[in-house]
């Protein structure tokens, strides 16, 4: 046998146990992890998320890490733009070789690089977003922990007819699948009732001229107002409102349950408002433990329900990394995603995921309740509800 052959051989024979073991993303000593958000435009107040999952693993950077690796953490700033989301998401994968992807902000921004990862078998643990187009059909390296849209909408809807006894539903939703879904829900829920809504009206992200839409509700008298829209839009409404001497019973969805945030940057106007939550601040000890390394960290800032949001999603994906052990793949980081049964993080509700089933679009929704609180005085927190699901919703 010549001997360029037999080096050959020899050399492939020593490098295959590397290839084999390789995985995209994940060297000896860490593992690559990204995150897509607007830190500017019309949906930059959500960006506390991209901050809360930061804060999270630099928490478990210094413990060590997790089975001696680090946790390296991308993010970027996509202007919740969909077409920028996408560059930046291929750019990110492509250059820099990421192992898995977290969270992500919006609906249409979601949906835009879905397909694109998906096709890559890259896994991709809860964007933030409720469309039920991320799970129906499902797919198998997508988990979603945020409530669907539609069933937010279904809650709000409901405790308006039920609880405050109001008759002239209103929505005003972005014309897209995040508004799209809200309408969808609150209008199921209605005609459970026999009801219809007085108005339904649409909006784009980027609209600046809210007068129409508010004189329109005023117009139809409407008694409580479902906004499914980005925040800077629901506070121009809520301005011009307030203007007309108009006051609904303004509700909204998780992505408005930061209080102390709209309270200070819609001058108070959001006072009054009801909505969906999924965060927990239960007083235990890891929460006492977190908020002493925020005081560290962050010493002037407060700790939100949208940064505790992005430390929820991002201990759900340490906890399936800390179950797969050191030898760390894609596929056994699937397996153990769909191993959890009512696992409890820090800040949200129960999680469950189910062995993936492509009829069943259940098995990749982990969460199916969340729970109503009110903005008072100050952008103070008053719960409302104890936790809601589906099955207890219309009991």
């Amino acid at each position: 046998m010549p001997y360029k052959k037999i080096l050959f051989i020899i050399f492939f024979i020593l490098i295959l146990p590397l290839k084999i073991n390789s995985e995209e993303g994940v060297t000896d000593t860490e593992i690559r992890v990204a995150q897509f958000g607007p830190l500017t435009g019309p949906a930059s107040p959500w960006s506390a998320v991209l901050k809360g999952a930061g804060f999270l693993f630099d928490l478990v950077n210094s413990e060590g890490g997790i089975h001696g690796r680090k946790i390296v953490y991308r993010i970027f700033n996509d202007d919740y733009n969909p077409a920028k989301t996408k560059f930046g998401v291929k750019e990110l994968q492509e250059k820099v070789g990421i192992f898995a992807w977290i969270g992500g902000i919006g609906t249409e921004t979601s949906l835009s690089v879905k397909d694109y990862l998906m096709n890559r078998k890259i896994p991709w643990i809860s964007p933030f977003s409720g469309s039920k187009d991320l799970i129906n059909p499902p797919n198998r390296y997508l988990f979603a922990v945020y409530p669907l849209y539609s069933f937010e909408a279904k809650v709000l809807c409901n405790y308006a007819i039920k609880n405050l006894k109001k008759t002239k539903i209103a929505i005003v939703y972005q014309n897209d699948g995040y508004g799209k879904s809200g309408l969808e829900g609150v209008s199921k829920v209605l005609a459970e009732y026999n009801m219809s809504l007085v108005a339904q009206i649409p909006v784009i992200s980027t609209d600046t001229d809210m007068k129409s839409c508010a004189l329109e509700l005023q117009s139809k008298n409407a008694d409580a107002v479902l906004l499914f829209t980005t925040t800077f839009a629901a506070f121009r409404i809520l301005k011009i409102s307030k203007d007309m001497h108009y006051f609904p019973q303004w509700m909204g969805g998780v992505a408005f349950n930061d209080h102390d945030l709209m309270y200070k940057i819609s001058n108070g106007l959001w006072q009054g408002a009801i909505t969906n939550n999924m965060i927990n601040f239960n007083d235990t000890t890891k929460m006492r433990k977190y908020r002493e390394a925020f005081k560290k960290a962050f010493p002037n800032d407060i700790y939100s329900p949208l940064f505790h949001a992005g430390v929820y999603v991002s201990e759900i994906f340490a906890e399936a990394l800390t179950q797969s052990g050191r030898n760390l793949t894609r596929e056994r980081l699937i397996e153990e995603l769909e191993k959890m049964n009512d696992f409890q993080s820090i800040a949200g509700p129960k999680i469950t995921f189910k062995p993936f089933n492509i009829s069943d679009p259940e098995c990749r929704r982990g969460t199916r309740e969340t729970y109503l609180t009110q903005c008072l005085e100050g952008g103070k927190t008053k719960r409302l509800t104890n936790w809601i699901s589906d099955e207890t919703m219309l009991k």
